[in-house]
């Protein structure tokens, strides 16, 4: 079942950055205190990238007990392990190499030049079996129940490496595939599927700057998510939408006032 979408709009990028980097902690803290751990699902990209950046130099990052965090991966480019192109290798440049993570929850997709060679779709399927064999019974599925699964949304609505049209935002039964032919480079990727990201209690899509203000309209205002894949990608309990002033531009004023911060 579908939430609907709240609305955070911030006045600029590097505020929004700042304020989703709080709102992270929090919510990290908050599952470590409740269960123990936590569970997230980074996002790459500039805005995403940002975050990381935000959270890294934020003060209060020193509250999660990081050998306690399991990180995961929305999307990545399938090119070989430490290539600058891959969202991991920004991730780790931005913010996990600077904090004490427990390496074995750390995980990564896999690289082109890794076990499964240039089989994109092989690798797919072996990311599917480490998220199938971390979800336990509680979970009441394929992958675990993500605590917040974070989205960069594109100036085309695309979100991981799910491109309007294309084979991989139809696919309603497995949690990962092999993308091939994307329209941006690099055209082989490696992403969850909706009903992955959907698993996850908390959807966040990070939308900043003017190039993503027509693709976040139309993905709020109804669209199918078959052409507009943003607009399938929510949660099980909060689908929330961080914006900067620029990003909500043209949204419809019957979205606002957006949700308080």
């Amino acid at each position: 079942m579908s939430t609907a979408p709240q609305l955070v709009v911030h006045r600029d990028k590097e505020l929004m950055a700042q304020a989703a980097a709080a709102r992270l902690i929090t919510r990290i803290v908050d599952a470590q205190t409740s269960r123990g751990s936590a569970s997230v699902v980074l996002t790459g990209g500039r805005n995403g990238n940002g975050l990381l950046a935000a959270l890294a130099a934020a003060p209060a990052r020193d509250a999660i007990d990081w050998a306690r965090l399991d990180l995961w991966w929305g999307d990545e480019r399938f090119l070989p392990e430490g290539d600058p192109e891959r969202n991991v290798t920004q991730a780790r440049e931005a913010l996990l190499d600077s904090v004490p993570l427990d390496p074995k929850r750390v995980h990564a997709m896999p690289a082109s030049d890794g076990p499964y060679g240039n089989d994109v779709d092989a690798a797919a399927a072996a990311y599917a079996e480490e998220l199938a064999r971390a979800a336990g019974p509680e979970n009441h599925g394929p992958v675990p129940t993500f605590d917040v699964l974070m989205l960069g949304v594109g100036p085309d609505t695309h979100v991981a490496s799910l491109f309007p049209e294309l084979p991989a935002v139809r696919e309603t039964e497995r949690t990962v595939v092999g993308v091939h032919g994307a329209p941006k480079p690099p055209p082989t990727r490696v992403s969850l599927t909706l009903p992955a990201i959907r698993a996850a209690r908390e959807v966040w899509l990070l939308a900043a700057g003017e190039d993503k203000a027509r693709a976040a309209a139309i993905a709020l205002s109804g669209a199918g998510e078959i052409q507009a894949p943003a607009a399938g990608a929510y949660g099980r309990a909060r689908t929330l939408w961080l914006l900067d002033a620029a990003a909500a531009s043209q949204l419809p004023r019957s979205l606002y006032p957006p949700a308080s911060a």
